[in-house]
């Protein structure tokens, strides 16, 4: 009994040395007001500031607190403390939104931004960033003005129309038409065009939301023009016609012709709009963009109204561009929705940048159709030139027939011949390179397969970010 009764106070003394243990390490932790007046840290506050400085430290001293309640082993010295809470105030002060390498061939990147702006957008932003503009006031008259006139007659006169709009994105711009043309009335479409895109953008939502009901005709691969005739009443408003974007019907199929809807329009006193989304403005097929009418084209059809981005294919700045008859962009504008839904200055520069571009048929100044135009044969050299950088760092590299895509919901199984270069480390995986590659700066964005890495040149803007590409990867080849 006894030796039980010693066995049981060796067990009640073992676990109270235990519980005293943390409480010893974790006196040895400095407190906030001591480890602030540390040299290093009192420079690192002269640039940060005094607020973001103690926030860092607190949460570097709070998580290792934390860690060594957890039993973990800590080096508690000063220089260790500092290096943590300048990396910690490094983080704090560094943007989250970066430039990226695109290295994935996908021209449009969603997750990427889309388009890249052209070299002329860029400056006209910078300029107009840097004071004062005229963006609501007529210089001629002296007097207020209008933000949206640095932009509707240029885009007008670009597309054939007789004037034109710019609000926040294509989805605005799709239900601002409808809730303006067509609120408490009906919006006829073809059951083939309820589509869905990115980010929940669902027709059928955004008539709904708009105040307009919607009237589904024909099927979801055959829609003549006598459904739409059959489906018009007293409550239509508009005839609704909606490009697919990042969707094919094939095989037994039927549509309505454009001049056909546009006929009926005009015979019954309604509004025909067409949401072409992606936005081209020229004609692409001979570089392998196919099924993407021109904006222009629908316009000289007769169709009253369209729109479409500014980010996609036009190669601009996220903006959503209604274009056509001036009475029906008349009754938007007054819509107090259009104020919500209007871009800032920023967007009105780099897009009226854009659009001079097109009327200089400046085409290889936008990046977005230099990709598209760029022609297999130019990326191949590329590709051979950096295949044999990568060799000589370590790699295997060999270079593969591939394709590039437009991207952005356009172009739904097209693609753009491209050569490819496939990567691998005989020390590093293929999930390991992709994420050396996300840490690097600037980060670099690939295709990842099963055991390699491919990297498509299209989507590698110059010389300057192939010098990028090859520096992170040789940081890859170091570390490996």
């Amino acid at each position: 009994m006894a030796g039980a009764l010693g066995r049981e106070n060796e067990l009640r003394m073992a676990a109270s040395e235990t519980q005293i243990e943390p409480s010893e390490r974790l006196r040895q932790i400095p407190a906030v007001d001591e480890i602030l007046l540390r040299p290093f840290l009192q420079r690192l506050e002269q640039h940060a500031g005094r607020s973001l400085l103690l926030q860092s430290t607190r949460e570097v001293l709070d998580a290792l607190r934390q860690r060594m309640i957890a039993g973990h082993d800590e080096d508690v010295s000063p220089q260790i403390l500092e290096g943590e809470i300048a990396r910690n105030l490094e983080s704090r002060l560094s943007p989250s939104l970066r430039p990226v390498i695109n290295a994935t061939g996908v021209i449009l990147h969603t997750n990427l931004g889309r388009a890249p702006l052209a070299r002329e957008a860029i400056d006209r932003m910078v300029e107009v960033a840097r004071g004062y503009s005229n963006l609501e006031y007529s210089l001629e008259r002296g007097e207020r003005g209008r933000r949206d006139s640095h932009t509707d007659a240029l885009i007008a006169r670009l597309l054939g129309a007789e004037t034109a709009l710019v609000v926040n994105n294509n989805a605005a711009a799709v239900f601002l038409a409808l809730n303006t043309l067509a609120s408490g009335g009906e919006v006829v479409v073809s059951r083939g065009e309820l589509i869905e895109i990115g980010g929940s953008f669902r027709i059928p939502d955004i008539c709904a939301s708009s105040g307009a009901t919607l009237r589904e005709v024909g099927t979801t691969n055959r829609t003549r023009l006598g459904d739409y005739a059959s489906a018009i009443s007293e409550r239509t408003r508009v005839l609704l016609r909606v490009h697919p974007s990042n969707f094919r019907i094939t095989g037994f199929t039927e549509r309505a012709e454009l001049g056909e809807l546009a006929a009926l329009a005009r015979q019954r006193k309604l509004i025909l709009m067409e949401d072409l989304g992606s936005g081209c403005l020229v004609d692409l097929s001979a570089h392998g963009i196919e099924d993407e009418p021109p904006v222009a084209t629908s316009l000289a059809a007769g169709v009253h109204l369209v729109t479409f981005s500014g980010d996609k294919l036009l190669g601009g700045p996220q903006a959503g561009v209604l274009a056509g008859s001036r009475e029906s962009l008349q009754r938007i504008r007054k819509n107090p929705l259009f104020r919500a839904l209007r871009v800032d200055k920023l967007t009105i520069a780099a897009l009226e940048a854009t659009a001079r571009l097109y009327l200089r048929q400046d085409f290889d100044a936008i990046p977005a159709l230099r990709m598209i135009r760029a022609s297999a044969d130019s990326i191949a050299v590329r590709a051979s030139r950096l295949a044999d950088e990568l060799r000589r760092l370590g790699f295997t590299a060999r270079l593969e027939d591939g394709e590039s895509v437009a991207g952005g919901g356009s172009t739904p199984g097209q693609g753009l011949p491209t050569t490819l270069v496939s990567v691998w480390h005989e020390r590093c995986s293929a999930q390991a390179m992709a994420t050396r590659l996300r840490s690097n700066q600037p980060p670099v964005i690939v295709r990842l397969a099963s055991d390699h890495i491919m990297l498509d040149l299209r989507t590698v803007l110059d010389e300057g970010e192939e010098t990028q590409l090859v520096q992170a990867l040789r940081k890859v080849s170091e570390l490996s």
